[in-house]
């Protein structure tokens, strides 16, 4: 089993072990990325019942009513799915060594651009057990090593399926030092952030929080899997049926995950319609509501029970639970305005009948993904078919959207002569 280091300086040997093992990685020919890959998924499945044991004591320490203890949660299905997503990853194409452009200067100098693997990639999460699996996957099958610091709450849980990997690695003949799993000692981040010689790519995903601190002390590039602000914009020429569906969707199907609704944006025109048609699914669902002041009125007299005035800070707030704002506009102008300025820029979505409003709704909103009349809960690389994703991406650079497999290689120059000289 891995030792789980306790010290900065034992940390650092354990990144330059990873760093050097990442060679072994990177060397892998195809065939045995899918081979590796699927044994892993046949050892999960295998050490099921080991794997949710040290589930539950993780789940023991978390209180049920958490909006986190949901993301913590595996079981049998859950795992299940996790073990297929490993098998669909081992599918698919393998992104590096590919010739993305090749010539021959007039001196005879021979070029070719190739994708590569990044290296090592360090992941900062919270309490997701998934994504040690799904990342382990994406990182192995593009060839590149993976150090992996999750969260106090799933320690347990990340402790077993680490274990379980590197054991799964020294079966292909490969160091167990390819993929490690680090302290959760707040205090050695920084020894993560910084550790340039030994870290090419640092990822986090997680609470806008966890991001922004590493975004301000990481030395480490750093490409963000963002906070999800997601709004879904209801237009005067909306089906208010459809538009009921998208939302409750939106909202209720799983509230702790990044691609949930946050806010609605409602044109006033329909608004005395329209959200007295969500009460009676918002009251089974306990959706807690904090509207604007023309919100609150409809809501009020309509007899919603769990309804509060909306404070400033509701606006541009992630609740990742069952609760969710609602604002009011004056038609598609003001609709992009509000989400302009309180967006995450990870998935927006406009409702309306109208496709010259849609198309301007989709080229105007600056976001990871813009939908018309779909739930944002569909932001995910599984269900745009690219596997597993590390996050979803709200920056610009590198990536954008859901952080996949394609997007974990970069370029490298191989130049060819025989004897030229500038």
């Amino acid at each position: 089993m891995q030792t789980i280091l306790s010290s900065s300086e034992a940390m650092m040997a354990q990144l330059e072990a990873t760093h050097l093992a990442s060679a072994q990685i990177r060397s892998l020919d195809n065939a045995r990325k899918e081979r590796l890959l699927l044994r892993l998924a046949t050892a999960v499945e295998n050490e099921t019942e080991a794997i949710l044991a040290a589930n539950r004591l993780d789940l023991s320490r978390m209180d049920p009513t958490d909006p986190k203890y949901d993301r913590l949660l595996l079981d049998t299905s859950r795992l299940k799915a996790l073990s297929q997503s490993i098998r669909d990853v081992a599918a698919l194409p393998d992104p590096s060594g590919a010739t993305l452009l090749e010539r021959t200067l007039p001196n005879g100098l021979h070029l070719r651009k190739i994708s590569v693997p990044l290296g090592v990639v360090g992941i900062i999460y919270e309490s997701r057990p998934n994504v040690t699996l799904d990342v382990t996957a994406l990182c192995l099958r593009s060839g590149n090593a993976a150090v992996l610091r999750g969260g106090t709450d799933a320690f347990d849980t990340n402790s077993v399926l680490v274990n379980l990997i590197r054991d799964v690695l020294a079966q292909e003949g490969l160091s167990r030092d390819c993929v490690a799993l680090l302290p959760t000692d707040r205090d050695l981040v920084k020894t993560m952030l910084t550790a340039t010689r030994y870290i090419d790519i640092i990822i986090p995903r997680g609470s806008e929080s966890l991001i922004r601190f590493v975004r301000e002390h990481s030395r480490v590039p750093v490409i963000e899997t963002g906070a999800g602000v997601c709004h879904t914009y209801v237009h005067t020429e909306a089906n208010l049926e459809k538009a009921r569906d998208i939302v409750v969707n939106a909202k209720v199907s799983r509230p702790s995950v990044c691609n949930a609704l946050d806010t609605i944006v409602v044109d006033a025109a329909v608004a005395p319609v329209f959200l007295p048609m969500l009460c009676a699914e918002f009251e089974r669902w306990k959706v807690e509501v904090f509207a604007d002041a023309a919100s609150f009125l409809i809501l009020q007299q309509a007899g919603f029970s769990r309804l509060q005035q909306a404070a400033p800070e509701d606006f541009g707030r992630e609740f990742l639970d069952f609760k969710c704002s609602v604002k009011t506009v004056e038609g598609l102008e003001e609709a992009i305005a509000h989400i302009g300025r309180y967006s995450s820029r990870h998935s927006e979505a406009i409702v309306s009948e109208n496709k010259a409003v849609c198309r301007l709704f989709l080229e105007t909103i600056d976001a990871a993904a813009v939908y018309a009349n779909a739930s944002t809960r569909f932001t995910d690389g599984g269900t745009f078919g690219l596997g597993a994703e590390i996050g979803i991406s709200t920056q610009k650079l590198h990536a954008r959207g859901p952080f996949a497999l394609e997007k974990l290689v970069t370029e490298k120059w191989v130049v060819e002569g025989d004897g030229q000289v500038r």
